[in-house]
């Protein structure tokens, strides 16, 4: 066992894998648990493919998110743990709206991560995520189901809220999360580029500036939040004064938040739809 681990070990850092020893340490446990009859064939294949650069959830094939256990596949993007900071934010604003049951949309869902999580740890709330690829949806699903949050969780596929027409949600949501693609096309061409060997280009492509999305989000998410609803956005670094622009422009959103990480760097924009809206 500590030769095999010693072996992978090597392999990661072979790749320039900073935290070797740890990513060692839970290859082989999945390999253990995964393919017992041949763990040390499947652990040397899986340090291998992530020595080449795919991303550690991946080649595992699951990842933990504020706490709660996901299934990872390609077609989606892998979970983040900056991420987190979108999804506590959303956290304390559906918390402090007042509702007993919040109406919550996950909008570009990717792999279900925001929705499963805010799901599992607010039980009365209901969720809708949406994205508009084919793996995302297969992901996602997948997920709802095994966190076990089926029950109150509905997965729509469609070009943003267009996957969500007919569900009768028009002003009744209180809370929408997105976690856009926001990184520039350009970016996405040179010194970026290295995103796109792994993972879906639609997970990173923002369009000519990285805003594209979040663009049409504000202005499509106001016929689904009720008065007082709050949009939470995850953002590139650099981007807080282009974002809060578009909740301003916009004309119809308030209490417009800038929230920053441990490191001091914003990372969330959020904005409420005014009252008399």
């Amino acid at each position: 066992m500590n030769t095999l681990l010693d072996e992978i070990v090597i392999i990661l850092q072979r790749g320039g894998i900073a935290d070797a020893t740890a990513e060692a340490t839970r290859i082989v446990q999945t390999a253990q648990t995964s393919t017992p009859a041949d763990h040390a064939r499947a652990a040397r294949a899986m340090a291998e493919r992530r020595a080449a650069g795919a991303p550690l959830a991946y080649v595992i094939g699951h990842a933990m998110f504020m706490g709660v256990e996901l299934i990872v596949a390609e077609g989606a993007l892998a979970p983040r743990e900056e991420t987190e900071l979108l999804g506590n934010t959303a956290l304390a604003a559906i918390r402090s709206c007042g509702s007993a049951a919040p109406r919550v949309i996950d909008m570009c869902c990717g792999s279900g991560n925001l929705a499963c999580a805010i799901a599992h740890h607010l039980p009365a709330a209901r969720v809708w995520a949406s994205d508009l690829t084919d793996g995302c949806i297969a992901v996602t699903r997948r997920n709802v189901e095994h966190v076990g949050v089926s029950d109150r969780v509905v997965v729509a596929q469609g070009d943003l809220f267009g996957g969500l027409a007919g569900f009768g949600l028009e002003g009744t949501i209180d809370a929408i999360v997105c976690n856009p693609p926001y990184i520039s096309q350009g970016k996405l061409a040179t010194d970026r580029a290295v995103l796109l060997d792994h993972e879906p280009r639609e997970a990173f492509d923002g369009g000519p500036y990285g805003l594209s999305i979040q663009q049409r989000v504000v202005k499509e998410a106001l016929p689904f939040l009720r008065p007082g609803g709050i949009l939470l956005f995850e953002i590139g670094l650099g981007q807080e004064r282009q974002v809060k622009m578009l909740f301003d422009r916009a004309k119809a959103y308030e209490d417009i938040r800038l929230v920053a990480n441990a490191a001091g760097e914003v990372r969330v924009v959020s904005g409420r739809k005014s009252a008399e809206m």
